[in-house]
Protein backbone atom coordinates (compact mmCIF):
# COMPACT_ATOMS: atom_id res chain seq x y z
CA UNK A 1 0.00 0.00 0.00
CA UNK A 2 1.57 3.27 -1.14
CA UNK A 3 0.38 6.85 -0.68
CA UNK A 4 -0.05 8.65 -3.98
CA UNK A 5 2.49 11.44 -4.25
CA UNK A 6 2.85 14.73 -6.10
CA UNK A 7 4.00 13.04 -9.34
CA UNK A 8 0.74 11.10 -9.65
CA UNK A 9 -1.37 14.28 -9.75
CA UNK A 10 1.08 16.39 -11.79
CA UNK A 11 -0.29 14.91 -15.02
CA UNK A 12 -3.18 15.41 -17.47
CA UNK A 13 -6.47 15.43 -15.56
CA UNK A 14 -8.19 12.76 -17.65
CA UNK A 15 -5.35 10.30 -17.07
CA UNK A 16 -5.40 10.93 -13.33
CA UNK A 17 -9.19 10.62 -13.23
CA UNK A 18 -9.25 7.17 -14.77
CA UNK A 19 -6.37 5.95 -12.61
CA UNK A 20 -7.95 7.22 -9.38
CA UNK A 21 -10.68 4.62 -9.78
CA UNK A 22 -9.97 1.70 -7.49
CA UNK A 23 -7.68 3.74 -5.25
CA UNK A 24 -8.53 4.20 -1.57
CA UNK A 25 -9.45 7.55 -0.03
CA UNK A 26 -8.35 7.60 3.61
CA UNK A 27 -9.02 10.08 6.41
CA UNK A 28 -7.48 9.66 9.87
CA UNK A 29 -9.62 11.19 12.59
CA UNK A 30 -8.08 13.13 15.53
CA UNK A 31 -8.74 10.09 17.74
CA UNK A 32 -6.83 7.84 15.34
CA UNK A 33 -9.96 6.24 13.88
CA UNK A 34 -9.58 5.46 10.17
CA UNK A 35 -12.33 6.26 7.66
CA UNK A 36 -11.83 4.97 4.13
CA UNK A 37 -13.46 3.95 0.89
CA UNK A 38 -12.61 2.79 -2.63
CA UNK A 39 -13.05 5.56 -5.19
CA UNK A 40 -15.61 4.38 -7.74
CA UNK A 41 -16.74 7.59 -9.48
CA UNK A 42 -14.95 10.81 -10.38
CA UNK A 43 -15.43 13.84 -12.62
CA UNK A 44 -12.85 15.96 -14.47
CA UNK A 45 -12.65 19.76 -14.83
CA UNK A 46 -9.87 21.04 -17.07
CA UNK A 47 -8.58 24.53 -17.71
CA UNK A 48 -10.08 28.01 -17.84
CA UNK A 49 -11.72 27.22 -21.18
CA UNK A 50 -13.90 24.53 -19.57
CA UNK A 51 -17.13 26.46 -18.96
CA UNK A 52 -18.29 23.87 -16.41
CA UNK A 53 -15.24 24.59 -14.26
CA UNK A 54 -14.92 27.27 -11.58
CA UNK A 55 -11.68 28.20 -13.35
CA UNK A 56 -13.71 29.72 -16.20
CA UNK A 57 -13.67 32.95 -14.20
CA UNK A 58 -9.88 32.92 -14.02
CA UNK A 59 -7.73 33.25 -10.94
CA UNK A 60 -9.85 34.38 -7.99
CA UNK A 61 -9.68 33.99 -4.23
CA UNK A 62 -11.94 30.95 -4.56
CA UNK A 63 -10.11 29.30 -7.47
CA UNK A 64 -6.52 30.04 -6.53
CA UNK A 65 -6.18 26.50 -5.17
CA UNK A 66 -6.99 25.10 -8.63
CA UNK A 67 -4.15 27.16 -10.12
CA UNK A 68 -1.76 25.98 -7.42
CA UNK A 69 0.23 22.83 -6.84
CA UNK A 70 -1.25 19.44 -7.82
CA UNK A 71 -2.08 16.95 -5.12
CA UNK A 72 -3.90 19.46 -2.93
CA UNK A 73 -7.59 19.50 -2.05
CA UNK A 74 -10.10 21.95 -3.45
CA UNK A 75 -13.15 21.97 -1.18
CA UNK A 76 -16.04 24.30 -1.90
CA UNK A 77 -19.57 24.94 -0.66
CA UNK A 78 -22.54 24.60 -3.02
CA UNK A 79 -26.29 25.18 -2.83
CA UNK A 80 -25.73 26.60 0.63
CA UNK A 81 -25.68 23.13 2.20
CA UNK A 82 -23.09 20.80 0.60
CA UNK A 83 -19.32 20.51 0.59
CA UNK A 84 -17.60 19.14 -2.53
CA UNK A 85 -14.17 17.47 -2.36
CA UNK A 86 -11.86 17.82 -5.35
CA UNK A 87 -8.19 17.05 -5.98
CA UNK A 88 -6.03 19.50 -7.96
CA UNK A 89 -4.23 18.16 -11.02
CA UNK A 90 -2.01 19.41 -13.86
CA UNK A 91 1.20 21.45 -13.45
CA UNK A 92 1.06 24.55 -11.27
CA UNK A 93 -0.66 27.39 -13.14
CA UNK A 94 -2.97 25.06 -15.10
CA UNK A 95 -6.35 24.83 -13.32
CA UNK A 96 -7.36 21.20 -13.35
CA UNK A 97 -9.35 19.35 -10.69
CA UNK A 98 -11.14 16.07 -10.10
CA UNK A 99 -14.37 15.88 -8.14
CA UNK A 100 -14.62 12.71 -6.06
CA UNK A 101 -18.24 11.77 -6.61
CA UNK A 102 -18.49 8.42 -4.85
CA UNK A 103 -16.59 5.91 -2.74
CA UNK A 104 -17.36 2.39 -1.61
CA UNK A 105 -16.96 2.57 2.20
CA UNK A 106 -14.52 0.10 3.72
CA UNK A 107 -13.53 1.38 7.18
CA UNK A 108 -15.15 3.52 9.86
CA UNK A 109 -18.75 2.79 8.92
CA UNK A 110 -20.09 3.50 12.41
CA UNK A 111 -18.68 7.03 12.31
CA UNK A 112 -19.97 7.55 8.77
CA UNK A 113 -23.45 6.36 9.72
CA UNK A 114 -23.50 8.62 12.75
CA UNK A 115 -22.66 11.64 10.64
CA UNK A 116 -25.02 10.73 7.83
CA UNK A 117 -27.85 9.48 10.02
CA UNK A 118 -28.45 6.82 7.40
CA UNK A 119 -28.09 3.07 6.86
CA UNK A 120 -25.03 1.78 5.02
CA UNK A 121 -26.97 1.69 1.74
CA UNK A 122 -26.19 4.87 -0.15
CA UNK A 123 -23.83 5.98 2.60
CA UNK A 124 -21.19 7.59 0.37
CA UNK A 125 -22.55 7.23 -3.17
CA UNK A 126 -22.63 10.97 -3.91
CA UNK A 127 -20.17 13.87 -3.53
CA UNK A 128 -22.13 15.57 -0.74
CA UNK A 129 -22.78 12.27 1.04
CA UNK A 130 -19.12 11.32 1.18
CA UNK A 131 -17.96 14.69 2.51
CA UNK A 132 -20.59 14.53 5.24
CA UNK A 133 -19.66 10.94 6.10
CA UNK A 134 -15.94 11.71 6.20
CA UNK A 135 -16.29 15.08 7.91
CA UNK A 136 -14.68 17.05 5.07
CA UNK A 137 -15.50 20.77 5.12
CA UNK A 138 -13.83 24.15 4.50
CA UNK A 139 -11.10 23.31 7.01
CA UNK A 140 -9.78 20.77 4.49
CA UNK A 141 -9.52 23.19 1.58
CA UNK A 142 -6.00 23.55 0.12
CA UNK A 143 -4.81 20.57 2.16
CA UNK A 144 -1.68 18.75 1.01
CA UNK A 145 -2.77 15.19 0.28
CA UNK A 146 0.78 14.15 -0.62
CA UNK A 147 2.58 14.97 2.60
CA UNK A 148 3.83 11.83 4.35
CA UNK A 149 2.14 12.99 7.57
CA UNK A 150 -1.17 14.04 6.04
CA UNK A 151 -4.39 12.84 7.66
CA UNK A 152 -6.27 12.88 4.34
CA UNK A 153 -4.69 11.04 1.42
CA UNK A 154 -5.10 8.55 -1.40
CA UNK A 155 -3.58 5.09 -1.23
CA UNK A 156 -2.60 2.85 -4.13
CA UNK A 157 -3.74 -0.69 -3.35
CA UNK A 158 -1.47 -2.26 -5.94
CA UNK A 159 -4.36 -3.54 -8.04
CA UNK A 160 -5.02 -2.91 -11.72
CA UNK A 161 -7.23 0.05 -12.59
CA UNK A 162 -10.76 -1.42 -12.80
CA UNK A 163 -12.91 -1.30 -15.90
CA UNK A 164 -14.88 1.94 -16.16
CA UNK A 165 -17.35 3.78 -18.34
CA UNK A 166 -17.35 7.48 -19.24
CA UNK A 167 -20.39 9.75 -19.50
CA UNK A 168 -21.27 13.47 -19.46
CA UNK A 169 -20.73 15.23 -16.17
CA UNK A 170 -23.65 15.59 -13.79
CA UNK A 171 -25.59 18.68 -12.68
CA UNK A 172 -24.09 21.24 -15.06
CA UNK A 173 -27.28 23.27 -15.43
CA UNK A 174 -27.10 25.62 -18.41
CA UNK A 175 -23.45 25.04 -19.22
CA UNK A 176 -23.09 25.48 -23.01
CA UNK A 177 -21.82 22.88 -25.43
CA UNK A 178 -19.44 21.29 -25.99
CA UNK A 179 -18.70 21.42 -22.27
CA UNK A 180 -22.14 20.20 -21.22
CA UNK A 181 -21.66 16.90 -23.04
CA UNK A 182 -17.96 16.27 -22.45
CA UNK A 183 -17.71 12.60 -21.32
CA UNK A 184 -15.55 13.44 -18.33
CA UNK A 185 -17.43 11.46 -15.69
CA UNK A 186 -15.76 8.12 -14.99
CA UNK A 187 -17.34 5.30 -13.04
CA UNK A 188 -16.34 1.76 -12.20
CA UNK A 189 -18.62 -0.76 -13.88
CA UNK A 190 -17.05 -3.89 -12.43
CA UNK A 191 -15.62 -4.44 -8.97
CA UNK A 192 -13.80 -7.65 -9.84
CA UNK A 193 -10.11 -7.36 -9.08
CA UNK A 194 -10.61 -5.19 -6.01
CA UNK A 195 -10.93 -8.38 -3.98
CA UNK A 196 -10.41 -8.15 -0.23
CA UNK A 197 -10.00 -4.38 -0.45
CA UNK A 198 -13.79 -4.15 -0.55
CA UNK A 199 -14.19 -5.80 2.83
CA UNK A 200 -16.16 -3.55 5.16
CA UNK A 201 -15.14 -2.84 8.74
Amino acid sequence: MVRLDYSFFDRPTLNVSRELLGKKLIKIEPDGNCLSGIIDEVESYIGSEDLASHARNGLTQRTQVMFGSPGRSYVYFTYGIHWMFNIVTEPKGVPGAILIRSIIPTEGLNTMKSRRGKASTGLTDGPAKLTQALGINKDWNNYNLCDSNSSLYIEDLGTATPQSVSAPRIGLGKTPEPWFSMPWNYKIIKTQGLGSHLSIR
